[in-house]
């Protein structure tokens, strides 16, 4: 890193806060660290690292004039916000902009989203709504309540496929995955026998590679027919396995 000039450090809200790039550290270890809140989980995860983080929490004008006046004394990284600090790279823009001879500023992506992170944005939006200063009729409802949403949803998937509509499918795809998540928040508080959305994944991951050993153990089938047949062979001796129900 050089010897002076400003650093935003960008980290994904899905992945976690320590997690980071080896460049990512490798700017944090020689910059002043500067972030916006005691309680941005990038500025816990680094003072738990043992990196000294200050907070400042002003308005992106007098920011960008404080980031840009200490990036022209030596190395400074700031720790970008959760929200993304609106308006701060306009203002750092025109800090940058008057100045004869301004310090370096660059951008390091510091971790990066993995596919299907988005699905923790659901399980945190049905968490929201289920808890209290939430919504009323989400809060209310039970599995009961439920099923017939479900029942509804699955067949207007089966709609969607068959028009071809592709943005019909994802809405109603998102519309059953609401689904699950939703019976999962409910089983989770259960009082007797909860359960919750990471159960419902690790069953089902699971059973795909229990019934797959062609493809995650030494299983012989090759095609399609011989999946489906080995499939039903390994579901009917699960059923075979489990103790009656009385």
């Amino acid at each position: 890193m050089p010897a002076s000039g400003l650093t935003l450090l960008l980290t994904s809200v899905r992945v976690a806060p320590g997690l980071l790039t080896r460049d990512a550290w490798r700017a944090v270890e020689v910059a002043r660290v500067l972030g916006r809140e005691d309680t941005e989980p990038v500025v816990e995860a680094m003072r738990g690292c043992g990196v000294d983080v200050e907070c400042v929490a002003v308005a992106p004008p007098q920011l960008a004039r404080l980031l840009i006046d200490a990036a022209r004394e030596r190395p400074v990284v700031w720790l970008t916000s959760a929200d993304g600090d609106p308006g701060l790279t306009d203002a750092i823009a025109g800090e940058v902009s008057v100045l004869k001879d301004p310090p370096t500023v660059e951008v390091i992506v510091g971790s990066y989203d993995v596919p299907g992170s988005a699905l923790l944005d659901v399980v945190a939006c049905m968490d929201r709504l289920r808890s209290p200063g939430g919504c009323p009729w989400d809060a209310a409802q039970t599995h009961e309540t439920l099923a017939p949403y479900l029942t509804e949803e699955a067949a207007e998937t089966v709609e969607a496929i068959a028009s071809g509509d592709r943005k019909h499918l994802i809405e109603e795809l998102g519309d059953v995955l609401l689904q699950v998540a939703f019976h999962a928040r409910v089983g989770e508080e259960d009082p007797t026998d909860p359960f919750t959305i990471d159960d419902v994944a690790t069953g089902l991951v699971a059973k795909l590679v229990r019934r797959h050993p062609h493809v995650f153990a030494d299983g012989t089938a090759s095609t399609p027919e011989e999946v489906e047949a080995a499939w039903a062979e390994i579901k009917a001796a699960e059923k075979a396995a489990k103790p009656a129900q009385g």
